[in-house]
């Protein structure tokens, strides 16, 4: 006989209290298609409650030493990392990543510890060069920072945005995504283990329309960080205008080029680029989507990447033996499907385009298309979803021109032994990341990660996240007397 269902925490975090809401939701396991909890959905009180939390508890967190506001992050990284196994069974039941995948516990705890230990890097400046002045820089809190996470990555985002926020003093309302709440929520309980005090850390749970919308326009909301879609993006940035300017950072999607010339190692730009698709069964805003194969070696390259991408194992994603996941749900499975169909109609199938019908979840069967024209949906907008399009190119600028005509630029690769046109690719690729013989998810922690053109704004890492919750106070010194300075 099965066991009991154990609890899974669904409440909100509100000023330092587990509250339940006046309404819930049901959340469906994508790849079982079981129920697995009622969640407890944040209405515009329940966000505002958070808001003013925030608000309150902002002047004394804030006044804090850099030492004492790291103690209780230091001690949510060790919760982090003790309750590994539990962390990796939640995100499979809510979004369908298989538990062997799962290494955001560890990445997460790994982030919170880097930024409590880089508060004092926050540093203003000095100047002596006006005669009769001295004069500096401030860096200061904002206030009331809201963080709006994605479902495919939930606890990283987490991890990524909260401390930095926290360690320089800003205080932090964080709404998780509708379709993945269920790590956020054991944190929750986790940050009342850590220590916190009241106020300064609330974690909803909501919908765009209600939740993300009001902290978008509210005006005790100082800063706002975001990943997700390009569209709600775009929406957060309007509210932004009309309500009180307040500073907005946005990491949005990709439609990410991989350049591969016949001069590559192509056993390692298959592998590296197969990777990059089948991650998150692609739903990856970095995912090299779009691949452009040298027309010398693209049926080598063709061969050797469909043998590789088409092999998966479909099931339950609690299951070690499942590596390839369903997508998160009824809306994205459609969404995706829906652009398969679009693709028959305009470019050669060459493996996949189908559900996997054989399985009650959302999967869908790693898909390659080829021969699609650079103009066609499947080309020019984003999927997330295991589909790839893979196409050919003769010459440098044909390529370069081909993987810049799109309005995203998030990450874009490159593939050759030749050190000079490498570099002329690093310098022309219109794109925030450029890797040289690898692809994504690789990326440097000490480095900028963020996108050009539409594929957001700012920049987000070890070393710049800090710098996104910080205003600059310029302070004029006069000093008496004739002498001196």
């Amino acid at each position: 006989m099965p066991g009991p269902k154990r609890h899974i925490e669904t409440r909100l975090l509100i000023n330092g209290e587990l509250v339940e809401s006046e309404k819930t939701f049901d959340l469906i396991n994508p790849a079982t298609l079981e129920p697995v909890a009622k969640v407890y959905e944040a209405s515009e009180a329940d966000t505002n409650a958070a808001v003013a939390a925030a608000k309150a508890s902002f002047p004394a967190w804030s006044a804090l030493s850099v030492e004492q506001r790291a103690v209780p992050l230091k001690k949510l990284a060790q919760l982090i990392r003790e309750n590994h196994d539990e962390l990796a069974s939640l995100e499979a039941m809510s979004m369908g990543r298989p538990v062997t995948h799962f290494f955001d516990a560890m990445e997460a705890a790994s982030r919170i510890e880097h930024y409590a230990e880089a508060g004092y890097e926050v540093q203003g400046t000095t100047s002596i060069q006006t005669p009769g002045y001295v004069n500096m820089t401030f860096r200061q809190p904002y206030g009331v920072v809201a963080a709006i996470i994605p479902w495919n990555y939930p606890l990283l985002f987490l991890a990524g945005k909260l401390a930095p926020a926290l360690i320089t003093g800003n205080t932090v309302v964080l709404k998780s995504s509708e379709k993945a709440p269920l790590t956020s929520a054991k944190i929750a309980t986790l940050v009342l283990e850590a220590g916190f005090p009241r106020g300064v850390f609330n974690i909803i749970t909501g919908f765009g329309n209600i939740s993300g919308s009001i902290l978008s326009h509210h005006m005790d909301v100082r800063a706002l960080t975001f990943t997700g879609s390009g569209r709600t993006g775009r929406l957060i940035q309007v509210a932004a205008t009309k309500s009180n300017l307040k500073h907005v950072l946005l990491e949005l999607g990709g439609k990410s080029p991989a350049i591969v010339f016949a001069d590559a190692d192509l056993d390692d730009a298959v592998a590296a680029t197969v990777q990059s698709m089948k991650q998150n069964s692609g739903q990856v805003c970095m995912a090299n989507s779009r691949i452009y194969v040298q027309d010398s070696i693209a049926e080598k390259f063709m061969a050797a990447y469909q043998k590789t991408f088409a092999l998966v194992t479909m099931g339950d994603t609690l299951d070690p033996a499942t590596n390839h996941g369903p997508q998160a749900d009824a809306v994205q499975h459609e969404t995706v499907l829906r652009y398969i169909e679009d693709g028959k109609k305009v470019g050669k199938l060459v493996v996949g385009g189908e559900a996997a019908t054989e399985h009650d979840g959302f999967f869908i069967r790693p898909t390659i298309f080829t021969e699609a024209p650079e103009d066609s949906n499947i080309m020019k907008e984003e999927i997330f979803g295991p589909v790839v399009n893979i196409n050919t190119f003769e010459t440098e600028e044909e390529v370069l021109a081909k993987a810049n005509d799109t309005e995203f630029g998030l990450y874009a690769s490159v593939f050759t032994k030749d050190i000079d046109r490498a570099m002329r690719f690093a310098k022309g690729l219109e794109s925030g990341v450029v890797g040289i013989n690898c692809t994504s998810p690789t990326h440097m922690k000490d480095g900028p990660f963020g996108g050009y053109k539409s594929s957001g704004s700012g920049r987000e890492g070890y070393r710049y996240s800090m710098e996104n919750f910080l205003e600059t106070k310029a302070v004029c010194i006069k000093l008496g007397g004739s002498a001196g300075l």
